[in-house]
């Protein structure tokens, strides 16, 4: 017995390199990883789709649930065919490398830091499928189903896996210490940008500000809300990539800061209206959720709880007033929420961060106004970036198959017109 320990003892010291591969993959890291990534596809399909969807009139709530769902099949396969490769190989500032087209070269037993490699690449591309389906609501209802996947295909190669690079692939905005624990840039202000660059050239609705565009279920919005809620916990949480104590502090601080934003929200609008909606407290569910992925492993709960208080009301003012302000129609309010409590979430996070307001801690010789212009910088390249990339591909878009259909098929509806059948018949 005592020969074979030493024989064991000798081969373990002797192979350092086999010691440490026995020990880099963790089971619990990868049941939880495949979980979170589970529950992020949960909350694309459906419940983007059908919070969206209960916004919009009932003769286009067939067309959002299938630009979401056909648009998160599509950013699914381009992922695997280029999208890993290009976002999280190793290469300049802005893009990475074709080392792993089609996924060649990655086997089932590669692994990224504790997980298999596979489960990795599933989890990222979960994130990429959801910010392209975020995108829609901003210009539903006056769309051409051809131009949103024509569209989607650009700018999921020219923003969506550039920002995805620069923050968390080895690319610049990372390197010069961005803050970004699960996608406040990469994800919501990216997407909402977009989104809104969409809904001005597309131009208003028929009817907006002159008569009622009223959703047509709210019960479904609410569903889609508390979808969204649940699933939400492998965004943040899972942004860990590990089983961790970091997991754990992300999960409380996604429950804390939801909360609090519709709370917030409810309160903000009683003040206003007079009367709390239940469309405002679901939106409140999104804005807490929004303003926390960028903060949610690096503050502590009384950080969340404020950032959450401070994004419903944000959120609040982003689908009224501001929305008055740039006079656009943002059908769900995509920039009103993702967008303005978005940029709120990442500035606060340059704030929370900091050990004394029980954060984690900055990196050694950040301070906290070194960290806040590190975001700012980060939000506003992130602003340029996806407006200049969404309006080229609107455009090519546009000369490929015309953005807007004729007046005559958005009066009708888009179900019936753009997909031949109507959600409800007798």
């Amino acid at each position: 017995m005592l020969k074979k320990f030493t024989l064991t003892l000798f081969f373990l010291l002797a192979c350092p390199v086999f010691a440490d591969e026995v020990a880099v993959v963790d089971k619990a890291d990868n049941g939880f990883i495949m979980i979170c990534t589970a529950l992020v596809l949960f909350m694309s399909v459906p419940g983007i789709a059908l919070f969206y969807g209960g916004l919009l009139r009932a003769k286009n709530v067939l067309s959002m649930l299938s630009q979401v769902l056909v648009s998160f099949s599509l950013i699914a396969i381009l992922w695997v065919v280029y999208g890993y490769s290009l976002a999280f190989g190793e290469g300049n500032w802005f893009f990475g490398n074709f080392k792993h087209i089609l996924l060649v070269g990655v086997g089932i037993t590669d692994v990224s830091g504790t997980i298999y490699e596979l489960i990795w690449i599933a989890f990222q591309g979960s994130f990429a499928c959801i910010t392209c389906c975020l995108i829609p609501g901003a210009f539903a209802e006056r769309i051409r189903f051809s131009a949103v996947l024509i569209f989607m295909v650009i700018w999921f190669t020219f923003s969506y896996i550039p920002m995805a690079h620069m923050v968390w692939g080895g690319g610049i905005l990372g390197d010069e210490g961005s803050l970004d624990f699960a996608g406040g840039t990469v994800v919501h202000i990216n997407a909402a940008v977009a989104g809104l660059v969409g809904a001005y050239l597309l131009k208003n609705r028929i009817g907006f500000n002159r008569e009622p565009l009223k959703p047509f279920n709210l019960p479904l919005v609410y569903i889609g809300a508390a979808i969204l809620y649940i699933g939400w916990f492998g965004f943040n949480a899972g942004s860990s990539t590990h089983a961790d104590e970091v997991a754990g502090l992300a999960f409380i601080n996604t429950v804390v800061a939801t909360a609090a934003a519709v709370l917030s929200w409810a309160l903000t609008e009683w003040i206003r209206r007079g009367k709390p909606s239940c469309l405002g407290a679901a939106s409140g569910v999104i804005a807490g959720l929004v303003g926390i992925t960028p903060a949610a492993g690096f503050v502590g709960v009384g950080g969340a709880l404020l950032i959450g208080l401070i994004c419903g009301a944000a959120g609040v003012w982003g689908v009224s007033s501001l929305k008055r302000i740039l006079k656009v129609d943002d059908t769900c309010d995509v920039f009103g929420v993702h967008g303005v409590c978005g940029m709120v979430g990442c500035l606060l996070t340059g704030i929370f961060t900091s050990e004394a307001l029980g954060g984690v801690g900055y990196q050694e010789g950040i301070t906290m106004a070194t960290q806040i212009g590190i975001q700012v910088m980060s939000i506003v390249t992130c602003v340029i970036w996806t407006s200049i990339v969404a309006f080229i591909a609107y455009k090519i878009a546009d000369l490929c198959v015309g953005l807007r259909v004729c007046e005559e098929h958005e009066r009708e509806g888009l179900d019936i017109n753009s997909h031949g059948e109507s959600a409800f018949n007798n």
